[in-house]
């Protein structure tokens, strides 16, 4: 697996992406004016045409591809539009990655105002970032459009993994296991962190060029992050009717508090809890379908029938 976002990918680059059968992960936002609202360069040139000679290079020569869209405060405002703007691109293969970001007004000790998910720091939600109900209604308009037409055709990360929960199983995706799964990153450095979404110093477990990488990604430290998503999940989670599907989604999103005060809540529970609200009775026929062995793919004939 190979995350781009497109721009550099040539012949050269695609067609040895294909000989080795890598899949490739393309970030693209949107058509041209919903793209290029945030996905501009250094120079602050819109990137959309570059990166989709790039995607055009991929499917050249065959080279298989997905696509990630970062969902930002602009284009959760047109659902349909992307959606269908991915399909027509090719895409058979979808994730939607909210963005969520806060902001100091004054820097901190290395310079920067973004502030890291564990800092105390007094911040606000960046202009950019999506309004947790925003995303969730985002969310919920795709899947009505793929609920009645692409069910086994397209194949989206968050109802995939939706699926998984209606069915009673662990999440595949990680922000909706009742545990951080150990899935460390590494940097160019050879500095391991316990997650993506956590390199940070206090997250560090250590460096390849000193330390096994086996005993650092099981070590303790390894353990407790993992194990702190469900102890630090406030009560109001712990009750929620809709937690076997999120589970408090990420760590890294979980700034504000709940009503009654208590910290810990998630900054997208609303978005959350409408979608996964919305899907649950498509969820529940789905599942009963795959338990029965039969096709998930039978809701559209339900769908279709009544709308």
């Amino acid at each position: 697996m190979l995350q781009t976002n497109g721009t550099l990918v040539d012949d050269e680059w695609a067609e040895f992406l294909a000989e080795h059968k890598f899949l490739v992960g393309v970030s693209i936002d949107g058509p041209r004016e919903i793209h290029d609202y945030y996905r501009v360069d250094k120079g602050s040139e819109p990137t959309f045409d570059r990166v989709m000679r790039g995607v055009e290079k991929l499917k050249q020569h065959k080279a298989d591809f997905n696509t990630l869209t970062v969902v930002n405060r602009h284009n959760s405002q047109y659902p349909h539009e992307v959606y269908r703007f991915l399909k027509e691109t090719g895409s058979g293969f979808m994730q939607f990655i909210p963005v969520v970001e806060r902001i100091s007004s004054l820097p901190g000790p290395d310079g920067l105002v973004l502030i890291q998910p564990s800092s105390i720091r007094v911040g606000e939600v960046t202009e950019w970032s999506v309004k947790p109900l925003d995303y969730g209604k985002f969310l919920a308009n795709i899947f009505d459009d793929w609920v009645k037409q692409d069910v086994g055709r397209i194949f989206i990360q968050q109802f995939d993994v939706a699926l998984e929960s209606w069915l009673g199983m662990d999440a595949s995706l990680s922000v909706f296991r009742k545990r951080c799964s150990s899935a460390p990153a590494m940097e160019h450095t050879g500095d391991l962190y316990s997650c993506d979404h956590f390199v940070y110093p206090e997250n560090k477990l250590g460096n390849v060029m000193e330390a096994d990488l086996e005993q650092m990604a099981n070590s303790q430290q390894q353990q407790d992050f993992g194990l702190d998503k469900l102890a630090s999940l406030p009560s109001m989670c712990r009750e929620c009717e809709v937690r076997f599907a999120c589970n408090g989604e990420c760590p890294k999103h979980r700034f504000i508090q709940t009503p009654s005060g208590e910290p810990g809540l998630n900054y997208l529970c609303a978005g959350y809890k409408h979608f996964f609200h919305y899907i649950d009775p498509y969820m529940q026929f789905m599942a009963t379908e795959l338990r029965e062995e039969r096709p998930p793919a039978n809701i559209m004939r339900i769908v279709g029938s009544s709308s």
